[in-house]
């Protein structure tokens, strides 16, 4: 599995509003599992979330490495003139 396509399921199912990390790691596996019949490492979606919070795509509240308790968000991107 690569990671831009765990990225892009992240990104898939991650809204513009907060929700726990841990919600945003069960959907993606659950994406994985239902509709691409594939199996992802749930710390691999972890660390896409971490990649993904230092790439600027996603804002997070908290401590992402506890999962129950930090939340993230998908950020939108804007152009600047």
């Amino acid at each position: 599995m690569n990671d831009a396509r765990i990225d892009e399921a992240i990104l898939s199912v991650t809204p513009a509003r907060w929700a726990k990390v841990a919600f945003v790691i069960a959907m993606v596996d659950k994406k994985f599992r239902n509709d691409l019949q594939e199996k992802v490492e749930l710390d691999s979606i972890a660390r896409r979330i971490e990649a993904l919070i230092q790439g600027g795509r996603l804002a997070v509240q908290g401590n992402v490495k506890k999962w129950r308790y930090s939340e993230v968000r998908k950020l939108e991107r804007t152009t600047f003139r």
